[in-house]
C-alpha cells in the first residue's frame, strides 16, 4: 500500500480524537489489515510523517485513497461504475453499477472465500480461477499452499482495484512465491489454449447469469471439463438471482448443463461443488 485508505467510519475516528483534544489516536488506514498510531490535530493529521487533511466531506460505502495530493474515491467509470466498497468486517467488496459482487451481508467476503476455496482442497493442486475479482479465491489457494493458480480477470478497473486493495494477493511477491498468474482477459475467450487436463481444481465465481450468460453456457462448461484432470474438483458460485422474481432456478440449470459436461454436481451452500467423472 502506497498510502493511507479512508473510510467514514475511520475519518469520523480520527476527528473525534482530535475534538477530544487527544495528540494522538489508533485506528487502521488499510482497512482493518493492520493497526496504526496516527497524531491528531485540530487541522489536519500526521501519519508516517505526512501530514493530511481531513474531508470536508466522507461519504458512507466509500474507500478514499491519497492520490496527487488530495484523497479520492477508490472507483473508475469506463463503461461501468466501478468502486470498492467498505464493509464492517474489514476486507471489502466492490460494485458495478451499484450491483455488490460478494457476500456481505453475514459473513467477510474474504471469510467467505476461505469456505469456498477449502471445498477443493487447494494443497499441491493446480487450480484455474476463472474470474478473479479482487483475488481473495486465489489469496486463499496461496495460503492452502496450492502448486500453481492460474487467474482471469476481464476487466482492467477491477484489476486497478486490486492493486489498491490490501487484501487482494500480490501477484509477483515473494509471499505468492510466484505461483499466482493474472490474465487481463476474457476466460471464456481463453480457455481454449488452455491444454486438456492440465489442472486438478477450478474455482468459478462469475457474474450473475442476466450480465454474463456465456460464463454458464453448455460450451463453456464442456471447456471446464475439459481443461480438469478426472475427478477434480469445481466449485461454481451461483446464488439465487432471479427466483424470487422470474421463478427461475439457476443453480438447477446449472447442475443439469455441469452433469451433462461429465460432473457429478451437488448444491453447497450457495454454489454448485462438482467432480469431474
Amino acid at each position: 500500500m502506497t498510502g493511507p485508505l479512508l473510510t467514514e467510519k475511520v475519518h469520523s475516528i480520527l476527528l473525534a480524537a482530535a475534538r477530544a483534544g487527544a495528540p494522538t489516536v489508533e485506528c487502521s488506514l488499510d482497512l482493518d489489515r493492520s493497526k496504526t498510531t496516527v497524531e491528531v490535530g485540530a487541522a489536519e493529521w500526521t501519519w508516517q510523517g505526512e501530514r493530511f487533511p481531513y474531508l470536508e466531506t466522507c461519504k458512507d460505502r466509500t474507500v478514499y485513497h491519497w492520490v496527487d495530493g488530495a484523497f479520492q474515491p477508490i472507483q473508475r467509470f469506463t463503461t461501468s461504475l466501478i468502486k470498492l466498497v467498505p464493509t464492517e468486517w474489514g476486507p471489502p467488496t466492490f460494485e458495478i453499477d451499484g450491483i455488490k459482487m460478494l457476500p456481505t451481508a453475514r459473513v467477510s467476503p474474504y471469510a467467505d472465500a476461505e469456505r469456498k476455496v477449502a471445498l477443493i482442497q487447494p494443497r499441491g493442486k493446480a487450480i484455474l480461477d476463472t474470474c478473479g475479482g479482487l483475488g481473495y479465491f486465489a489469496a486463499w489457494c496461496l495460503q492452502g499452499q496450492a502448486s500453481r493458480v492460474q487467474s482471469y480477470e476481464k476487466n482492467a478497473d477491477v484489476i486497478w482495484l486490486r492493486g489498491l486493495n490490501p487484501w487482494s494477493p500480490a501477484v509477483s511477491s515473494e509471499a505468492a512465491g510466484g505461483a499466482l498468474t493474472l490474465t487481463h482477459g476474457d476466460v471464456v475467450e481463453q480457455i481454449g489454449a488452455l491444454a486438456s487436463g492440465s489442472f486438478d481444481a477450478i474455482l468459478h465465481d462469475p457474474p450473475r447469469f442476466g450480465t454474463a450468460g456465456e460464463l454458464y453456457s453448455q460450451a463453456f462448461y464442456d471447456h471446464l471439463s475439459r481443461v480438469l484432470k478426472r475427478n477434480g474438483k469445481l466449485f461454481h458460485y451461483t446464488g439465487t438471482p432471479n427466483k424470487l422474481t422470474s421463478g427461475r432456478d439457476v443453480p438447477n440449470e446449472v447442475a443439469k448443463r455441469l452433469r451433462q459436461a461429465g460432473f457429478v454436481a451437488k448444491l453447497n451452500g450457495d454454489g454448485m461443488l462438482a467432480v469431474k467423472r
